[in-house]
């Protein structure tokens, strides 16, 4: 911690704001998850849904605030429905296109396709798999971001070998960091790598909303977001808020991996989201010594699940020791070896997700032109 950054000062920094009432920011209770890490300080100011539009300006004006501190290198305010009434209502599914009195300009105007990956549960290697297949559409010529929206366990760092903190652009808006060609942002660049995030749902969405809006993404074809494990608040928030062009969903081919696989596809469906096809990772090992195929989870089971769900199978990536030791080193697979057994998978993959997404564009824009 910085030394004169501390609790007691920050908070005490803050009753030079006032919330709608009057009352002081720092003393209002209203300032919650209050975390320093070096000069980096992050909070979230408690809010009810209705009010939520009015306390943004208070958002942005306690970001500017707290980096005109000194010691202060960066600063990130989000707002939270953490209230009791909030705790116990339902999250309500809406269709990403439903309007909102509060909603703005589309922060992603100038990204052509947003593509969420999900997987519907942890462990099945969706990281992985993202970064190599962004570096696959990078290699066909396409300009490509991509988001860590896992705020919880961000890998993006770790898996592009990324290092330092973003740059500030114009308007206080961040500079994604660029590796192998790519525009590249997550919590992981923001915070100390140990910095535990010890945040509740609707701090979770703000969070995500934020690296959406405030990072200066450019034109880009194709926006990749590594989704968190699981269908939950970050998943909605980034189904509801955001023009996902569809979701891609990896899985493992055991019938474990394929359950939590099906709930992410409920959950997209039933906020309109098109599934634009299933990857099947770990389809099998390659052995380094004997070189043979050992299905260690079974043979083919996101393949048949797709066809049993009506979605496209976008192909089956084996698991080697390449791929391991790549992911690890920061030096994606697709970058050391494009050409190599997994690279060839990879590029085809996305040669198909490719197809699929200027399938969908061709007709959605034949479709405006008959209204």
């Amino acid at each position: 911690m910085t030394v004169g950054l501390d609790r007691d000062r920050i908070l005490q920094a803050l009753d030079a704001l006032a919330l709608p009432d009057g009352a002081p920011l720092g003393r209002s209770g209203r300032v919650i998850g209050l975390n320093i890490e070096g000069g980096r300080i992050s909070l979230a100011i408690r809010t009810a849904a209705s009010e939520a539009a009015a306390l943004e300006t208070l958002r942005a004006r306690t970001e500017m605030h707290l980096c005109a501190l000194p010691g202060v290198e960066k600063a990130l305010v989000v707002l939270t429905a953490d209230t009791a009434a909030a705790a116990k209502a339902p999250p309500t599914l809406k269709t990403p296109s439903t309007p909102t009195p509060a909603s703005k300009a589309d922060p992603l105007a100038s990204v052509g396709h947003v593509v969420a990956v999900a997987s519907g549960k942890g462990g099945v290697g969706k990281s992985t798999t993202t970064v190599n297949l962004a570096l696959a559409l990078r290699a066909q010529g396409l300009r490509l971001g991509v988001l860590d929206a896992d705020i919880y366990g961000p890998s993006l760092p770790t898996l592009l070998g990324l290092h330092g903190k973003p740059a500030a652009g114009a308007g206080r808006k961040l500079k994604p960091m660029q590796a192998y060609g790519i525009s590249a942002m997550s919590m992981g660049l923001l915070v100390d790598p140990e910095a535990a995030m010890v945040w509740r749902g609707p701090m979770i969405m703000s969070a995500i909303t934020q690296m959406m809006a405030d990072v200066e993404w450019g034109a880009l074809d194709v926006l990749l977001v590594d989704m968190p494990p699981g269908t939950g608040d970050a998943q909605l928030a980034l189904a509801q808020g955001t023009r996902l062009a569809g979701a891609v969903i990896v899985s493992t081919p055991q019938d474990l991996s394929l359950i939590d696989a099906r709930r992410g596809i409920t959950m997209f469906r039933k906020v309109d989201v098109p599934i634009l096809g299933m990857i099947e990772n770990m389809a099998h090992f390659i052995c380094p010594d004997c070189g043979g195929n050992h299905a260690i989870f079974g043979r083919g089971g996101a393949e048949t699940e797709a066809a049993r769900l009506g979605v496209p199978f976008l192909g089956a990536v084996p698991l080697t020791m390449e791929l391991r030791a790549a992911s690890d080193s920061g030096r994606p697979l697709l970058a050391r070896d494009p050409d190599g057994p997994v690279g060839l998978v990879f590029q085809e993959i996305a040669r198909r997700l490719r197809a699929g997404l200027d399938q969908r564009a061709a007709a959605s824009a034949a479709h405006r032109a008959t209204q």
